[in-house]
């Protein structure tokens, strides 16, 4: 019998829109302001006496974050829910954590669950990191013994003994997400979720995490896993579901369904570049100095729609404008090249090794010659951030971003580097500055 079991699961949403007269978002006169008040107050009205949602705004649109969603899954199983951002994936682990309601369908769970959807869930601030750990383990339904007999293991795991009888509002993102995950991974539950709140650790500790969920898998307990890493997905996961738009379009081993969603994302659109890229950003620091606003192939933006193809063995350059609205003393640009199958192939670099790069304000140009890197044929996405090279966040990231197509010649012999993750420091790398109207 299935652990889980999802039958037709929807979730409706209500979007209000503010208008003017015409139905236009401009032109708002006093008049329009008292007449969509008294609207908007009848119908709320209407609403509160109803027990429906109650939507700011005079013009409703429905929005399906969910569309008749179903799946099964069985005990010890660890599987992956992949899709990109806006597919569904967050709305359909709150309804499997009994968060949300959904609009219509049912879900079944056989087992206790514990999820980590977000930094802080289930913690209350002004609590104890020692506290906080009891309460959750009361919320999972175990008794303090039984807590008691974990504690030591879950302070260990998340390496914050030193401030356990500190409150957790005083942690920082990654201490919360430390002991989060281990009070959920430790605490036995049947059904543990996770989100992609597993990015806000540092790498050593994602190891730990993504250790400690096979770990659970072996115990024949069962792990739904959401994250944009790919690889990670492919590495811990067996089973994968993809979501699109709502709904379910592949469902199967990892393998083939990581293929076909990389390969949609090849297919790209008819839709600018610069707001194309918005699919692929999944972390920029709000204020930060630099964005990444387009990403282009010898010069060619990707308007078409089409990725663009490279000969295997030829030169070709890599053009990333940059929107920089305060000087960067300091940075890194790195880059991640991956295959289809979301394999990390090969890092490319572009840093001063002592003190970094200084990037002065305005639109900037940077250009990345790539003499002779014998990729693979096949299609490669581009993972690539500005960090400062000491201390604060990262300025901006994207992840999965489909660059180019590898192609070879008949008599053209293709193989892999020495190694299938390595480091390629490109030092042809030329400066520009343009006109904040040519690339809007």
């Amino acid at each position: 019998m299935p652990i889980i079991t999802v039958e037709n699961l929807s979730k409706r949403y209500l979007i209000g829109h503010r208008t003017g007269r015409n139905g236009l978002a401009h032109q708002v006169t006093f008049r329009d302001v008292l007449a969509r008040e008294f609207r908007n107050a009848a119908r709320k009205a209407a609403d509160v006496l109803h027990g429906r949602q109650v939507v700011q705004g005079d013009a409703i649109e429905e929005f399906w974050a969910l569309k008749e969603a179903s799946f099964e899954v069985k005990e010890g199983e660890i599987v992956g829910i992949i899709g990109r951002n806006g597919a569904g994936k967050s709305t359909l682990l709150k309804i499997l954590s009994r968060i949300t309601e959904p609009t219509s369908g049912r879900v079944t769970l056989r087992g206790r669950v514990a999820s980590l959807l977000e930094v802080g869930t289930g913690f209350h601030p002004e609590l104890s990191g020692r506290e906080n750990v009891y309460l959750n383990g009361a919320i999972l339904g175990m008794n303090r013994a039984e807590i008691r007999k974990k504690f030591d293991e879950i302070i260990a795991f998340a390496e914050i003994e030193k401030f356990i009888d500190t409150p957790v509002k005083r942690y920082s993102s990654g201490m919360y997400v430390r002991l989060a995950f281990a009070v959920a991974a430790h605490l036995e539950p049947e059904i543990l979720i996770v989100d992609e709140v597993l990015a806000v650790g540092d790498l050593e500790f994602q190891k730990k995490c993504l250790g400690k969920m096979s770990e659970v898998a072996r115990q024949h307990r069962t792990v739904l896993f959401v994250s944009h890493n790919i690889g990670a997905v492919k590495a811990l996961t067996e089973r994968c579901i993809l979501l699109e738009q709502g709904r379910i379009v592949a469902s199967g081993d990892s393998e083939g369904v990581i293929a076909k969603y990389l390969a949609e994302d090849t297919r790209g659109s008819a839709v600018p570049l610069s707001r194309d890229l918005e699919l692929f950003r999944r972390s920029r620091v709000d204020g930060a100095p630099a964005k990444i606003v387009s990403i282009d192939i010898d010069g060619e933006s990707r308007v078409s729609g089409v990725l663009p193809q490279i000969q295997l063995g030829i030169k070709f350059t890599i053009e990333i404008h940059l929107a920089v609205y305060r000087r960067l003393e300091a940075a890194d640009i790195g880059f991640v090249l991956k295959n289809s199958q979301g394999d990390p192939v090969t890092s490319l670099m572009c840093s001063d090794s002592t003190s970094g790069l200084l990037i002065e304000p305005g639109h900037q140009i940077i250009k990345i010659t790539i003499n002779d890197l014998r990729l693979t044929p096949g299609n490669y996405f581009l993972q690539i951030g500005i960090d400062p090279v000491v201390g604060g966040h990262s300025c901006d990231t994207i992840y999965d971003y489909p660059l180019l197509s590898v192609i070879k010649e008949r008599e053209q012999i293709g193989y892999w580097p020495d190694r299938p993750w390595g480091a390629v420091y490109c030092q042809a790398v030329e400066w520009h500055v343009s006109r904040g109207d040519e690339h809007r």
